[in-house]
């Protein structure tokens, strides 16, 4: 099942790069993993994935001591500061900064780590009080503060669009935060580089392809739906 699950979103990103006459190249599959068990991670790194996507920080912690040290981790769910010591080493890259707060303790830890750590900002490109993220007004600031820290290194932005029927109604939000990017890539920041705009789950991941996305986060598509515990 896995093995299908991935080759058919390949296939369609494949095609909606075809379209956007974008290179294959330019867009990363990260195969969003949460929940799932160790085995399934090794079934789709044998079929070449090297780029997974966690939300929980002891969940990253657990499965990547125990899975080959060339997987690219990706810190995808919101983190808290007092989390951050745990993964400033580990991580690839974190999506989900969206505070000069946040920003700062990750940077006190990668100092004191040694590391340099990249990371993207959250931003809230639909204002849904529901979801993390800053809103594309204040995101230039937020850049510019947290272009000034040591440590880590700003490399573009992430978005959580809406849950929707149509993928097509997200457009919107994706072509918004490609706009974004580029304008902060105009402003010449120091220690900025918009290379990565991390937008698109399993449900609307080609129109985020179609607007500029290089990250893709796909779960389901390629796990199938999500079990999760439910503990007392």
């Amino acid at each position: 099942m896995l093995k299908e699950n991935l080759y058919q979103v390949q296939r369609n990103m494949k095609n909606a790069c075809c379209r956007a006459g974008r290179a294959e190249s330019d867009v990363t599959l990260i195969a969003v993993s949460k929940t799932k068990p160790v085995p399934m991670l090794e079934e789709i790194y044998a079929m070449g994935v090297r780029d997974f996507g966690e939300n929980k920080v002891q969940e990253l912690v657990d499965k990547a001591g125990q899975l080959p040290g060339d997987i690219r981790w990706h810190m995808i769910g919101h983190l808290q500061r007092n989390k951050v010591k745990y993964i400033v080493d580990k991580v690839y890259m974190i999506h989900s900064v969206d505070s000069l707060r946040l920003a700062e303790e990750i940077s006190r830890e990668a100092v004191k780590q040694g590391v340099t750590v990249n990371i993207l900002i959250e931003v809230n490109a639909a204002g849904e009080e529901s979801k993390f993220g800053i809103s594309p007004e204040d995101t230039p600031e937020l850049v510019r503060e947290i272009a000034c820290l040591p440590g880590l290194k700003v490399r573009g932005l992430m978005t959580i669009a809406p849950f929707v029927e149509n993928a097509e109604d997200n457009r919107i939000f994706f072509s918004a935060l490609k706009k974004l990017c580029v304008d902060i890539t105009n402003k010449n920041i120091d220690n900025v580089r918009m290379d990565y705009i991390s937008m698109g789950m399993t449900g609307d991941y080609e129109v985020a392809i179609e607007e500029g996305a290089t990250f893709i986060r796909v779960g389901t598509g390629i796990f199938g739906e999500r079990s999760y515990q439910v503990t007392d």
